[in-house]
C-alpha cells in the first residue's frame, strides 16, 4: 500500500549575511523614502499629514463644523490609517496648526499648540482641531474620482495615495525632511505669487525661470525676516540646491540719556526664540561685547519683540554686526529641494516644481469632469425616461396597475414601451405627487440644464484650450480667496559683516611683557604699578619685550628658527604683574633649541611697512608687513617668515622699516670681519623664501646686523671679554655679498671672535648677559673711541663671569601712564 502522506521539505534558504542585510535594507530605505519622511510633489504632503488631513475631512472635522479633541483626530487616524505611535501623528498634526512653520496652517487648533520658543504643546487630550478653511482645497472634489485609493493598513478602508490639493501646497508651505540617503529642505512661498507663476506657465509652457522668477521673488517666510542672496535663490530655483541669507528686522532706537536700544521684530525661519534671547544674554554676561546692559523678550499677542538695551555712546551698530555674526539673530538657510515624483525622489528647480503641480492638476480635472459627465449623462437618461412616462401617464399607469410585483411591472415597462432597466426603476419608483404639469416642466428645464452641463463637461475633455481655461479660472479664485501680501523682504547682495574689534574688546591700557623664556602676560596698570620690581618671573628669566599697550594693539614674536606667533593683546592671559604668565607652548608648540627673539607691536594690521630679516649662514631679505599679517589658524600654529637654509641655521636679528630709512645695513661676522651697504641692494622678497646672500661668509658666521647712519657708533663684545667703541665710518659703504674689512686686530694666539654688536646711543648702558647668566653693565661712553686694529679693553674676566654672549642697550625703566596722562 501506498503511502499517502507528502514527505515534507523544510523552507530553509541559504543566504549570505551581505545578501539578506542589502536586500532588507533596501526595502527598508524604499519605504521610509516613499512612505514617511519625503512630501510627494503633487499635494506636498507627507503620508502622515495626507491621512490626518483625509481622516478630519471623513470624520466632518472642518473649518465650518465645531473644534473637537485633537485625540479623536488622532485615533482615528492611527486605527484606520497610520499604525504609528500617537506621539508622532499628534506632533504632524500640531506642526500643520503653528503659523510659525507654515505659510498656511492646514489645521485650526484651539489650545496650546506650542510657540515659537519651542514649547511643548499640552497633551492631545486638552487641544481641539478642526481643518481650517484652506485644507478644504487640498480636499476638494476627492468624492469625484479624482485620486486614487488604495486599501489602508488591515484592509479594512480605503485612503488616498495623494489629495487632489486645489492650491499649490509644496510651494506654499514648504517642507522638511530626513530620509534613508535622502533630505529636503523646501521653503515656504507667497501664495500669490505661486499662482501668479502658474498662470503664466500655464499660458506660456516655455517660459524660462528668469521669468517665473519675476513671479516668485523667492522664499516667503511665516516669520518674515529679510532674505540677502538673489544669486542664491536663483541656483536653488534653477538645480534644487541653493544658499541665502536670512536675517532678523532689526532698528536701532535712541533712549534718554544717550543711550540706545536693539529691537528685534522678526527672526530668522525656525530659530528658537528662547534660545536666542539665552545667547545673546550669554555673550552680555560673558562680556564678550562691551556695551549690552540687558537682553529682554518683550514678546506678546502684538507679536514678538526683543530688546537689547545697550549702555551710553556704545557702538549700537557694531554690536548688532557682532549678534548677526555670533547668533542666529542671522543665519544661512539651504535649499534641497526634494520630494517624491512619479514614486521616486528627485531633485527639482521652481519650473519642474510648477510643471508636476499643473499637470497634476489637469489630471484632477479631466478625473473631475470624466465623473460628472458619467453622472450626468446617467441622470440624463432617467430624466428622459420620466419626461416619456409623463407624455404616455395613463397608459405607463395601467401598465403597472396590471402588473403582479414592482419586478413585474419593470419588466412590462420594458417590453411595451421600450424603457431602459434604469428608466423603468426610476419610473415605479416616481412619488404620485410628482405626477403634476409642474414636475414636467421642471423635468424639461432639468434636462436642458444636463444638456448644457455635458456639452460643457465634452469640450472641457476634448480642448486643451478649455481645460486650462477652468484651471485658470479655479486658481484665480483661490489667489483671490487665500491670498496674503507678501511677509519677508528680499535683497539682491548678501552684506558682509565687518565687526569693529572695538566693539568685542573694550579699550583698556595694558602692561605687556614677553620674556626671553617664552612667557607672556598682559596686567593693568595698577597691578604693574603695585608690584615695583617683581615681574613674577623665574630668577635666570628675563623681559625681551616690555611695553605700555591697548588690549586692542596687535603683538608679532619671531623665534630664532623662523616662526612668527601672531597675538592681538586682548588674547593674551590677564594676569598680576606678580604672577609669571602663560608659556607659549600652551598654544604653540616651540621646538627645543627655538626662542622667541624680537617682539613688535601694532595699532593695526594694515601697516604698509616691511621687515629686514638676516640669518647666521649668510642670508638676509626684506619681507612686507602684509606677507606676515595672521591666518585663520594663528591661535594654533606658527606663520614662517623665512625659509632657513640648514638645520642649525637661525635668525641673528630683524628689523622693522615703518617707511623709507636713510640708513645702510652693518654686519659683523664672529671672524672680526665687518660690512655695509644701502637697504636699497636687498629685495623685498615673500615669507616662505630664504632671501640672498648677504656676506662673503666662507667659514664664518654673522654675528648680527645693525642699521646706521655714517654718523653712528657702535659697541662690539668678544668672547674674551673685550669691549671696542668705533665709529660705523671706519667701514665703508660697499655692495652686499662682499667679505668685508676686518674691524679688530687678527691675533695668532687666542683671536677675539666677535659675539655681538649694537649701535650706541647718547649715554648708553650696555647689558651684557655672560655663559653663567650673570649679567655685565657697561657705560659706553666711559670708554674711548677706537681705531679699526684696535680690540679695545678688557671688560669682563671670563673667568670667574664666563664668556659673553649677547649685549644690548639697557632699556630704560617703563613708567605706566593711564591714557589721559
Amino acid at each position: 500500500m501506498a503511502n499517502s502522506k507528502k514527505e515534507y521539505t523544510p523552507k530553509i534558504q541559504e543566504l549570505t549575511l551581505e545578501d539578506v542585510m542589502g536586500d532588507r535594507f533596501g526595502r527598508y530605505s524604499k519605504y521610509i523614502i516613499q512612505e514617511r519622511a519625503l512630501p510627494d510633489v503633487r499635494d506636498g504632503l507627507k503620508p502622515v499629514q495626507r491621512r490626518i488631513l483625509y481622516a478630519m475631512n471623513q470624520d466632518g472635522n472642518t473649518y465650518d463644523k465645531g473644534f473637537r479633541k485633537s485625540a479623536k483626530s488622532v485615533g482615528n487616524v492611527m486605527g484606520n490609517f497610520h499604525p504609528h505611535g500617537d506621539s508622532s501623528i499628534y506632533e504632524a498634526l500640531v506642526r500643520m496648526s503653528q503659523d510659525w512653520k507654515l505659510r498656511a496652517p492646514l489645521i485650526e487648533m484651539h489650545g496650546n499648540n506650542g510657540s515659537i520658543d519651542n514649547d511643548p504643546p499640552a497633551a492631545m487630550r486638552y487641544t481641539e482641531a478642526r481643518l481650517s478653511k484652506i485644507s478644504s482645497e487640498m480636499l476638494k472634489d476627492i468624492d469625484k474620482e479624482t485620486v486614487d485609493f488604495v486599501l489602508n493598513f488591515d484592509d479594512t478602508e480605503y485612503e488616498p495615495t495623494v489629495l487632489p490639493s486645489r492650491f499649490p501646497n509644496l510651494l506654499v508651505n514648504g517642507a522638511t525632511g530626513i530620509s534613508a540617503g535622502y533630505a529636503t529642505d523646501i521653503p515656504p512661498h507667497n501664495l500669490n505669487e505661486v499662482i501668479d507663476a502658474l498662470l503664466y506657465l500655464l499660458k506660456h509652457p516655455n517660459a524660462d525661470l528668469e521669468k517665473l522668477m519675476t513671479f516668485v521673488k523667492g522664499p516667503d517666510f511665516p516669520t518674515a525676516g529679510i532674505i540677502q542672496g538673489l544669486d542664491g535663490i536663483k541656483k536653488a530655483y534653477q538645480t534644487g540646491r541653493g544658499k541665502i541669507v536670512v536675517r532678523s528686522r532689526t532698528k536701532i532706537l535712541p533712549l534718554r540719556g544717550g543711550k540706545s536700544q536693539i529691537e528685534i521684530t522678526e527672526i530668522p525661519y525656525e530659530v528658537n526664540k528662547a534660545q536666542l534671547v539665552k545667547k545673546i544674554d550669554e555673550i552680555r554676561i560673558l562680556k564678550k561685547v562691551d556695551g549690552i546692559v540687558e537682553v529682554r523678550d518683550e514678546s506678546d499677542r502684538q507679536g514678538l519683540s526683543i530688546a537689547i538695551e545697550l549702555k551710553r555712546d556704545a557702538d549700537a551698530t557694531g554690536i548688532l554686526n557682532y549678534l548677526f555674526k555670533n547668533t542666529d539673530l542671522q543665519i544661512s538657510y539651504n535649499f534641497n529641494m526634494v520630494a517624491i515624483n512619479h514614486k521616486r525622489p528627485e531633485r527639482l528647480g521652481l519650473k519642474a516644481f510648477l510643471q508636476a503641480y499643473l499637470t497634476f492638476q489637469k489630471e484632477i480635472i479631466t478625473k473631475r469632469t470624466r465623473f460628472s459627465l458619467k453622472k450626468a449623462e446617467k441622470r440624463q437618461h432617467i430624466v428622459k425616461g420620466l419626461i416619456k412616462a409623463l407624455s404616455i401617464l395613463d397608459q405607463v399607469i395601467a401598465t403597472i396597475r396590471g402588473s403582479k410585483d414592482k419586478k413585474d411591472a419593470k419588466n412590462n415597462l420594458v417590453q411595451q414601451f421600450a424603457f431602459t432597466n434604469e428608466q423603468a426603476e426610476a419610473i415605479v419608483s416616481l412619488q404620485l405627487y410628482r405626477l403634476t404639469n409642474t414636475d414636467v416642466t421642471a423635468l424639461e428645464a432639468e434636462s436642458a440644464e444636463l444638456d448644457n452641463q455635458i456639452a460643457s463637461y465634452k469640450e472641457i475633455l476634448n480642448s486643451e484650450a478649455a481645460l486650462a481655461q477652468v484651471l485658470h479660472t479655479e486658481l484665480v479664485h483661490v489667489k483671490k480667496t487665500y491670498g496674503t501680501p507678501r511677509l519677508t523682504e528680499i535683497q539682491d547682495e548678501i552684506e558682509e559683516i565687518k565687526i569693529d574689534r572695538k566693539v568685542v574688546v573694550p579699550e583698556e591700557q595694558v602692561m605687556v611683557l614677553v620674556s626671553h623664556d617664552g612667557y607672556l602676560k598682559r596686567s593693568s596698570l595698577r597691578s604693574y604699578n603695585a608690584s615695583g620690581d617683581d615681574n613674577g618671573l623665574k630668577d635666570e628669566d628675563y623681559p625681551i619685550f616690555l611695553k605700555q599697550l591697548s588690549t586692542l594693539d596687535h603683538l608679532m614674536m619671531f623665534t630664532n628658527k623662523g616662526n612668527l606667533i601672531s597675538r592681538p593683546v586682548h588674547e593674551l592671559t590677564d594676569s598680576r604683574w606678580k604672577d609669571t604668565g602663560e608659556h607659549i607652548s600652551q598654544t604653540i608648540g616651540l621646538g627645543d633649541d627655538e626662542r622667541i627673539i624680537k617682539t613688535f607691536s601694532f595699532h593695526t594690521l594694515d601697516e604698509s611697512g616691511e621687515f629686514l630679516i638676516a640669518t647666521n649662514d649668510g642670508f638676509i631679505k626684506k619681507t612686507s608687513f602684509a606677507n606676515l599679517t595672521p591666518g585663520r589658524n594663528y591661535k594654533k600654529h606658527a606663520a614662517v617668515y623665512i625659509k632657513l637654509k640648514n638645520q642649525d641655521s637661525i635668525v641673528v636679528n630683524i628689523f622693522y622699516l615703518a617707511q623709507p630709512v636713510k640708513k645702510t645695513v652693518m654686519l659683523v661676522s664672529e671672524h672680526d670681519y665687518g660690512l655695509r651697504y644701502d637697504l636699497a641692494e636687498i629685495p623685498t622678497i615673500g615669507a616662505r623664501t630664504a632671501g640672498v646672500k648677504s656676506m662673503d661668509l666662507r667659514d664664518d658666521q654673522i654675528a648680527n646686523i645693525q642699521l646706521v647712519n655714517d654718523s653712528s657708533e657702535v659697541g662690539l663684545i668678544t668672547q674674551r671679554g673685550a669691549f671696542k667703541r668705533m665709529a660705523v665710518a671706519d667701514i665703508p659703504v660697499t655692495s652686499r655679498a662682499r667679505r668685508g674689512i676686518l674691524v679688530l686686530r687678527e691675533l695668532k694666539n687666542n683671536p677675539h671672535r666677535v659675539v655681538d654688536f649694537t649701535e650706541l646711543v647718547p649715554n648708553a648702558v650696555l647689558e651684557i648677559r655672560t655663559s653663567r647668566e650673570l649679567l655685565h653693565d657697561i657705560v659706553a661712553d666711559e670708554h674711548p673711541l677706537s681705531g679699526r686694529y684696535s680690540n679695545g679693553s678688557f671688560v669682563i674676566d671670563v673667568d670667574s663671569e664666563g664668556q659673553p654672549e649677547s649685549m644690548v642697550v639697557k632699556p630704560a625703566p617703563v613708567v605706566a601712564t593711564s591714557p589721559e596722562h
